[in-house]
């Protein structure tokens, strides 16, 4: 005699169970060799997408695949139609959370992946690789979560409504956090600086440090470190130069008046020659360019085709220094701030005083 459990037979149950360990087995090899193969494969390529995909495979838990070959045994007994929903539902949840496993890992992976690579190209962008990684998941739980609750008849606009609103209020209420926060994601994705980068902002140069959610971090020229929050660095005018090709430079030079026409003809010349003897330096131009209070001025321009500061600097005092050296030889005065006084001879003056007076005091005829 075989005893009827709801509604079967236990030799059907036995069967259908049966059936459905082996399933499982076939499933549990079907991920560990395609696993392996995978593995394998990845160790030769060079692309980190195939290493997500493996490692997503990899999450695929056991009572997932145990639950769908129950779902896929259920043809085998008879089940009333409140059974088969629940079942369905029952199925859809697992499914949803696996799928939420799924792409958990494929956050965590590719997360760890952005995270040692701005260890090594900018160490200051950790912190908001991780704030986007960490809100991607949130995101992810959120949307399974919900999903989850609708598939079980539960009343979810009331709830979304209730987020939206309690979202609301918290943004207004941090929307200083929330600004920088989302300027830190503008500096992390658009790239205006990087750390390390020299940049100037209004009035302060420095060294960039750090880059966090909530501020930026610059070291300035004198030592002392300076802190920026994030919305207020990207409202000012930043200027880069870490991304400078080369350097243009402009100087004058200021030449005493006692300067001949034929020295004045001469001096182009003599600075074209002191400026194309250096090495990384391309010469433009030099003028007579204005007759000043108590100077002749000259202006040149060349180019350093290195952005480095250091070696501007020394080629800027190699030319200096060659230009004084043949500007004595040639004779040629350098200006300096000065103003010539004229004084005339007392009595002259004084007769010249009375000269002007006679002839303002001589009635007219």
């Amino acid at each position: 005699m075989d005893f009827i459990v709801m509604g079967n037979s236990l030799t059907t149950w036995a069967i259908a169970l049966s059936v459905c360990a082996g399933l499982t087995a076939v499933f549990l090899m079907i991920r560990h060799i395609a696993v392996k193969r995978l593995s394998l494969l990845t160790q030769n390529t060079e692309t980190y997408v195939d290493d997500v995909i493996v490692g997503m495979l990899s999450a695929t838990r056991m009572l997932f695949l145990v639950l769908v070959a129950l779902y896929l045994c259920r043809g085998m007994v008879e089940l009333s139609t409140l059974r088969e929903t629940q079942i369905s539902r029952i199925m859809v949840v697992v499914l949803l959370v696996q799928i939420a496993l799924w792409g958990d890992r494929g956050i965590r992976l590719w997360l760890a992946h952005c995270l040692e690579k701005a260890r090594v190209e900018d160490a200051g962008r950790t912190t908001s690789t991780s704030a986007l990684g960490m809100a991607a998941r949130l995101v992810l739980w959120v949307v399974v979560l919900l999903m989850i609750l609708d598939n079980l008849n539960f009343n979810i606009s009331a709830l979304v409504a209730s987020l939206g609103i309690g979202g609301i209020a918290v943004a207004l209420a941090m929307q200083n956090i929330l600004g920088d926060i989302f300027s830190s994601l503008a500096i992390v994705l658009d790239k205006p600086f990087v750390v390390g980068d020299f940049i100037v902002i209004d009035a302060v140069s420095g060294t960039v440090e750090f880059i966090g959610l909530k501020t930026t971090r610059v070291r300035s020229l004198s030592g002392e470190q300076i802190v920026f929050s994030n919305t207020d660095l990207l409202g000012s005018r930043i200027r880069n130069y870490k991304h400078m090709q080369e350097r243009r430079i402009v100087f004058n030079l200021t030449l005493a008046y006692q300067t001949t026409e034929e020295q004045l003809r001469a001096i182009p010349k003599i600075v074209q020659e002191a400026v194309e003897a250096e090495e990384g330096v391309r010469f433009e131009r030099a003028h007579f360019a204005a007759f000043a209070e108590s100077s002749l001025n000259f202006e040149v321009v060349y180019h350093v085709v290195t952005p480095d500061y250091n070696m501007y600097m020394d080629a800027q005092q190699a030319i200096n220094l060659a230009l004084f050296s043949r500007f004595s030889k040639e004779k040629i005065q350098f200006a300096f701030p000065s103003r010539t006084v004229y004084l005339v001879n007392p009595e002259q003056a004084a007769l010249t005083s009375q000269n002007r007076q006679n002839t303002q005091a001589t009635p007219e005829e």
